[in-house]
């Protein structure tokens, strides 16, 4: 599993004093308000201070101090320590751990490999099927049999998955 988890990406600077403008990459923004530190490539930053605006983010950083510094970190992502992630609730996921799992069925039968997960009103998982074709479902209590991120392994129950997924053309 990775150590960091993205939960931002720096869409642009904000102001003249190295604010930076923030899409979210997480569930909850709020989760914003608490945070003291976010990794940036390979440097750790302490965040100064945090404005949600809208669905945004207005964050300021220590080490970044004007509008020309801040320019620099347009495209990156801010990433956080597992330790410093918002605890999950019971069946949650973070996207990563499951993104590299392999989906069978509750019939043993190995369908291919987890490549994308889309957010939306319900996840949508792509999977790469072993035959090279890609199958998207959506996230589904009655659908989901067991989610084993340690083990990176899904098991779905394979009636329901015909009645909920479709192939790409």
């Amino acid at each position: 599993m990775e150590n960091t988890l993205k939960i931002g990406l720096i869409v642009k600077p904000q102001g003249i004093r190295g604010e930076l403008k923030v899409q979210p990459l997480t569930d909850d923004i709020t989760r914003f308000n608490n945070l003291k530190e976010v990794i940036i490539d390979d440097s750790t930053y302490r965040v100064l201070r945090t404005v949600i605006a809208g669905n945004m983010v207005i964050i300021c950083l220590s080490g970044i101090a004007d509008r020309t510094v801040a320019e620099t970190f347009r495209g990156k992502f801010l990433r956080v320590t597992r330790e410093n992630a918002v605890p999950l609730e019971e069946g949650r996921y973070f996207v990563v751990d499951i993104i590299g799992c392999k989906v069978k069925t509750d019939t043993d039968t190995e369908i291919g490999s987890v490549i994308d997960v889309t957010s939306a009103r319900t996840d949508i998982f792509t999977v790469q099927t072993l035959d090279g074709r890609v199958l998207r479902f959506p996230f589904l209590n009655d659908l989901m049999e067991k989610i084993d991120v340690q083990n990176k392994t899904i098991i779905v129950k394979e009636k329901r998955l015909k009645e909920v997924s479709c192939y790409e053309d």
